[in-house]
């Protein structure tokens, strides 16, 4: 395998967006980056060469925050408070915060594959070729099953399947 020190330059950003999609939070997504480069090491002669390196990293990465999810199951943190500004009123708050909602149920009933894919692109800010690379595919793929799946969300679900 190439040096690790080249391999984090050239993949340390793709492995932290794709945390920071999953967690969503850039503190946890940078920690977590930093301990899948630290397991990389650590089981870097059990990394057989059948996937690119940028899948074998992710698949750490995912293992890691799969992992710190069942161990902060039971830890929800309450948010904490924040003046208001000023906004919109309270009906017009609860309209744009349902269609969120809604958004949000949509993305979620989407296939594992096509859920994914519009995570990593909308939350983690990955281009296709990244995303093609994380999830083992051509980057054409990622990008046609993000077209699919923001034409399935725009028609409210009711997109006809290929």
């Amino acid at each position: 395998m190439e040096d690790m020190n080249q391999v984090y330059r050239q993949h340390a950003q793709t492995v932290y967006k794709f945390l920071l999609a999953q967690c969503r939070n850039p503190d946890l997504a940078e920690e977590l980056t930093q301990e899948t480069f630290y397991q990389a090491v650590r089981s870097v002669d059990r990394f057989d060469g059948t996937c690119k390196v940028s899948v074998w990293l992710c698949q750490i990465a995912k293992h890691l925050w799969y992992q710190h999810l069942r161990k902060h199951r039971r830890e929800v943190p309450l948010p904490e408070e924040r003046p208001e500004a000023p906004g919109p009123s309270a009906e017009e708050g609860l309209l744009e915060r349902e269609g969120q909602l809604a958004l949000l149920r949509q993305v979620h009933n989407l296939p594992p594959d096509a859920r994914e894919v519009v995570h990593l692109r909308v939350f983690g800010g990955l281009s296709f070729r990244e995303i093609g690379d994380v999830m083992g595919r051509t980057e054409t793929w990622a990008r046609v099953t993000f077209y699919r799946s923001k034409e399935k969300l725009q028609n409210g679900g009711n997109s006809h399947e290929e």
